[in-house]
């Protein structure tokens, strides 16, 4: 992630939860905060009611990569949590794609005339 860093601790987590507006579809919760900073940070999480650690590795490798693939196109200075709904253990990587830039959308954190080249 170029842009982009990491949440990694509760602490930043919670306050995303807390503070930060959820947007929700069938695969995905999104969680969007703005920390007052010029990076975006990054957070997934995915409990044990999506599958084993394969399943919960893999969603987050997804959301990574097409975080990762269409970076450029959200605005900066969010903290961005993805939350894994129990459905996502069966979703391809377009399915977590769609959904990862259709919540984006709904939350108005794409660039104004940035258009998504979904595939």
């Amino acid at each position: 992630m170029l842009f982009s860093e990491s949440l990694k601790k509760n602490e930043q987590f919670r306050n995303v939860y807390g503070k930060g507006k959820s947007y929700a579809d069938r695969n995905i919760v999104l969680y969007v905060w703005k920390n007052n900073t010029s990076k975006n940070r990054l957070g997934i999480s995915c409990s044990k009611k999506v599958g084993n650690s394969v399943v919960r590795h893999r969603f987050a490798r997804l959301v990574r990569e097409s975080y990762r693939l269409h970076e450029n196109i959200f605005n900066s200075g969010l903290d961005i949590v993805v939350v894994a709904r129990a459905c996502a253990s069966d979703s391809n990587f377009h399915d977590i794609e769609k959904s990862l830039l259709y919540l984006a959308g709904c939350a108005h954190i794409i660039k104004n005339g940035e258009q998504t080249n979904i595939r």
